[in-house]
C-alpha cells in the first residue's frame, strides 16, 4: 500500500480507535424521586475487564472503578468516599483545540486524588485551582456531595468551568449530560452528539411523568437500544429466539466499548454519607447485572467484583463471556453489529431477558435493606452477609443459567 494512503486511513480511523465515548448524567436531588443527587458513568474504553477496588489512603476511605491491568491501582474511574463524596469523568474533545501541552490522560490520577481529599464540591473546585498546571486532562468531571451538591466541572489543563445542576438557570430540569464534547468547548467538535440527543430525550420523557430514581440510570439509559439519529429502536418489534438476526450497532449509548456502567447514588442533606450507594455494573451493561456496593468498616467488597487470582473480576470475565454470544464473531463486524435475537427475542430467552430477573431481586434485596438503615442506622455486618449472597446465591445462579462451570 503507497504509504500517504496508509498515513491518510490512520489519521482517519484514529479518532475512533483513541476515544474513550462515554456517556454521563450529574442529577441533583431537586430532580430524583427520594431526594438523592445521583451521577451516571456509561464507560468506553480500550481496557474491557474492569474491577472495584477498596482504597484506605488519603483523608477518606474510598471505593472506585479501575482498570484490571492496573496493578498498583493509580487510576480512578469513578466512585465515592465515606464523606458521601463522588465522582466521575467523561473524556472531551473540544477543550484544547490549540493547547500544544504534550502532558495529558491524567484525568484517573486526578479522581483518585479527589476521592481521598474531598468532601464537598468546594474541595474539589480548590484541588482544581491549587494542582500543578498544566492539568494534564480533557474533560467534563461530575461531582456529588452529601450536603446536596451536584455539578459538572468542564476542564482542560488550566482552567475549568462549573455547571451547576441545582442552577434553574443552567439545569431547568436538575440534571446535566455530558457525552464526548464540553459546552464551553469549541463548537461542532468533539464526539456523542448522538448519544447526547438520545440520552437527553430519555430523561425528558421522563422528567415529564415523574422523578428520576438510581433504576431509570440503571435500566433505561445504559441499555438503551434507541439511536436518536435513526429514528430506529431495537426494543421493539424483536425477532424469533431462532432468526440469527444482527442489527447494525453504532453511536448507541451502550458499544461494543462500553466496559461498565456506575450509578453513585448519594445521600439527603444531614443523612449519614454511609448509605451512599455505587451501584456497579462490570463488563458489558446488556450482559451483566447492577450489584451495589457500601464502605464498610474492613474493605470488604463482593469477591465477583475485585480481582481474583488472574486479576480480573468474575463478574466482568462472565458479561465478556456473554457479550460474545451477542456480537458477530467476525472480526470486522463485531464491533458494528449486535445479534439482537441473541440478547432480546419475542421467546423471552435472550441474555438480557434471562438476567433481568435476577438483576430485579439484587435490587429487591438491597432496596430493603437501605430502608432498614434509613430508619435505624448502617450496619456493616448486614452489609457483609449481602455481599455474601451476591457471591454464593446470585453469582452461581447467573452462571447455571448460562452453562458456565
Amino acid at each position: 500500500m503507497n504509504c500517504k494512503i496508509f498515513i491518510c486511513l490512520f489519521v482517519l480511523l484514529l479518532p475512533f480507535s483513541i476515544s474513550k465515548p462515554c456517556t454521563t448524567a450529574v442529577v441533583s436531588g431537586k430532580a430524583t424521586d427520594d431526594g438523592k443527587p445521583l451521577l451516571l458513568k456509561n464507560r468506553d474504553s480500550d481496557f474491557l475487564q474492569n474491577r472495584l477496588a477498596y482504597f484506605f489512603e488519603g483523608k477518606f476511605r474510598f471505593i472506585g472503578l479501575v482498570n484490571s491491568t492496573d496493578k498498583e491501582n493509580n487510576e480512578v474511574w469513578s466512585g465515592f468516599n465515606e464523606a458521601g463524596f463522588g465522582i466521575m469523568n467523561s473524556a472531551s474533545y473540544n477543550l484544547k483545540i490549540n493547547d500544544t501541552t504534550k502532558i495529558s490522560d491524567l484525568e484517573g490520577k486526578i479522581m483518585k486524588l479527589a476521592l481521598s481529599s474531598c468532601k464537598t464540591l468546594s474541595d474539589f473546585e480548590m484541588l482544581l485551582d491549587t494542582l500543578t498546571k498544566p492539568l494534564g486532562v480533557e474533560a467534563n468531571f461530575g461531582v456529588i456531595d452529601a450536603g446536596g451538591g451536584a455539578a459538572y466541572y468542564e476542564v482542560n489543563n488550566f482552567t475549568f468551568i462549573k455547571y451547576d445542576a441545582n442552577d434553574p438557570e443552567v439545569a431547568p430540569n436538575g440534571y446535566l449530560i455530558r457525552t464526548n464534547y464540553s459546552f464551553a468547548g469549541t463548537e461542532n467538535k468533539g464526539y456523542g452528539y448522538i448519544r447526547y440527543k438520545t440520552a437527553s430525550d430519555l430523561f425528558s420523557d421522563k422528567i415529564k411523568n415523574g422523578k428520576i430514581n438510581f433504576r431509570f440510570l440503571i435500566n433505561d439509559v445504559p441499555r438503551c437500544l434507541i439511536h436518536s439519529f435513526t429514528e430506529t429502536d431495537h426494543s421493539k418489534n424483536l425477532p424469533d429466539q431462532s432468526e440469527n438476526k444482527y442489527v447494525f450497532f453504532r453511536d448507541y449509548i451502550p458499544r461494543y466499548s462500553t466496559t461498565s456502567a456506575i450509578v453513585v447514588q448519594g445521600v439527603k442533606k444531614n443523612e449519614n454519607p454511609s448509605l451512599t450507594t455505587m451501584w456497579t455494573i462490570l463488563g458489558f451493561p446488556l450482559t451483566s447485572i447492577a450489584v451495589p456496593v457500601w464502605l464498610t468498616d474492613d474493605g470488604s467488597l463482593p469477591k465477583i467484583l475485585i480481582a481474583d487470582e488472574t486479576g480480573n473480576a468474575p463478574l466482568c470475565d462472565l458479561a465478556l463471556s456473554l457479550k460474545n454470544k451477542v456480537v458477530s464473531k467476525q472480526n470486522d463486524a463485531k464491533e458494528n453489529y449486535l445479534n439482537l435475537s441473541a440478547l432480546m427475542n419475542r421467546n423471552n430467552t435472550g441474555v438480557k431477558q434471562k438476567l433481568t430477573p435476577i438483576e430485579d431481586r439484587v435490587l429487591k434485596k438491597a432496596g430493603e435493606r437501605i430502608s432498614h438503615w434509613e430508619k435505624t442506622k448502617f450496619n456493616s455486618d448486614e452489609v457483609k452477609e449481602f455481599y455474601d449472597w451476591i457471591d454464593n446465591d446470585i453469582y452461581p445462579e447467573i452462571k447455571n443459567n448460562f452453562l458456565f462451570n
